[in-house]
């Protein structure tokens, strides 16, 4: 099925994307702080919530909610990071699959819920899709919140990876809406900080 879909712009990175996980993990053998969206994450849903990481590379959030009891499905279509999330967090069940698709006979066949009472799309991966698939991704995340679920996405706004996307806050709130999504904050960062231009943090929720 991947082949039906356009290359992402992770993707057509290609040699620079070793360098994300090499990081994370010389960051965690240092005993660094790289949860801060978990625990943001974590205060939103009750406890043993459904929680999708959708991008979720070498599994430092998804590891960490699955440590606070929910119950995490990560979703990283890179076999690297894959494999880095499997040998890192060997507890964290992993669907090596882009978003788009996940659809709800795919996550079943993985044996994983179909619905979520969150989304996280954090660390820049909305700026790391298929060019002109923006829309799309968040419509497919948007299908898969159960009543009352929320998305998480957060992405920079300048000075991101220079393989990723400017994505602009006008642009991002133009496809927000065409995605049949609402906004219900805007954050500068994920300890909630006033909205600014330098980071986005917005939780999305269906009308």
């Amino acid at each position: 099925m991947s082949e039906l879909l356009p290359p992402t712009r992770w993707a057509l990175g290609g040699a620079k994307n070793p360098a994300y996980g090499d990081n994370f993990a010389d960051l965690l053998a240092k005993g660094a702080d790289v949860v801060g969206e978990g625990r943001l994450a974590d205060a939103m849903v009750g406890r043993a919530a459904r929680i999708l990481d959708a991008g979720s590379g070498m599994g430092r959030i998804g590891g960490y909610l699955q440590a606070q009891g929910h119950q995490v499905t990560a979703v990283e279509p890179d076999p690297v990071l894959v494999e880095q999330s499997r040998r890192t967090y060997p507890e964290l069940p992993v669907v090596p699959l882009e978003i788009l698709q996940l659809t709800p006979e795919a996550l079943t066949a993985a044996g994983r819920p179909t619905s979520y009472d969150l989304i996280v799309c954090v660390g820049n991966v909305i700026v790391f899709v298929a060019e002109d698939t923006e829309v799309a991704v968040l419509e497919r995340l948007g299908s898969l919140l159960a009543p009352g679920g929320r998305i998480m996405v957060g992405f920079h706004l300048v000075g991101g990876p220079s393989s990723a996307r400017s994505y602009s806050l006008e642009e991002f709130a133009a496809d927000v809406a065409a995605a049949g999504l609402r906004v219900e904050h805007r954050f500068g960062g994920y300890d909630l900080r006033p909205a600014d231009d330098q980071y986005a943090v917005w939780i999305l929720a269906r009308p």
